[in-house]
């Protein structure tokens, strides 16, 4: 008898991820609906910048030309949350931006406020490769790391059902 699990005719790692995603969008669609982040909560979303959909000005795709991340706390507008992607207006260097994601080009979401991190797997079965933050502005207590995307985060979420090849 073999250790081996049987393939699955069910695509469950799939399922599980997209379920995941929804997470993000019904947290940015209640965001959305009060205006404001409550309390202390922050968002820092990373997305693959070439994933299908998305729709970033083009100096931040020359400058993340495969990943970055965007922090949604206080200098943020215009957040609009459909069924399969978001919008929002930021700021990167005072100059303002709108950004198209689609919650399947994310590949992390973390409130550090109450250490929830969700990690998604990246479609192609690589790990990200390491890259600066996006540094959109925020302000100067988030920016000298009072919160920093770098700090711990006790209970993250990641789904790997190790797909066969």
């Amino acid at each position: 008898m073999s250790d081996d699990a049987p393939d699955s005719l069910i695509p469950y790692d799939e399922i599980v991820q997209e379920a995941l995603r929804a997470v993000v969008g019904r947290v940015l669609s209640e965001v959305a609906q009060v205006g404001v982040l409550p309390g202390g909560h922050h968002f820092y979303i990373t997305f693959k910048t070439q994933a299908p959909g998305v729709s970033i000005p083009r100096h931040l795709v020359e400058r993340f030309p495969d990943e970055m991340t965007v922090v949604l706390q206080h200098k943020f507008w215009d957040l609009k949350v459909e069924s399969d992607h978001f919008e929002v207006g930021l700021t990167f260097n005072q100059v303002p931006a709108h950004l198209v994601i689609p919650y399947s080009a994310i590949s992390a979401f973390v409130d550090p406020a109450v250490n929830f991190a969700l990690q998604f797997q990246v479609a192609n079965g690589d790990e990200p490769e390491p890259h600066d933050d996006a540094e959109n502005d925020a302000p100067a207590s988030a920016a000298q790391g009072e919160s920093g995307a770098g700090a711990p985060v006790s209970n993250v979420v990641t789904v790997d059902f190790g797909k066969k090849k």
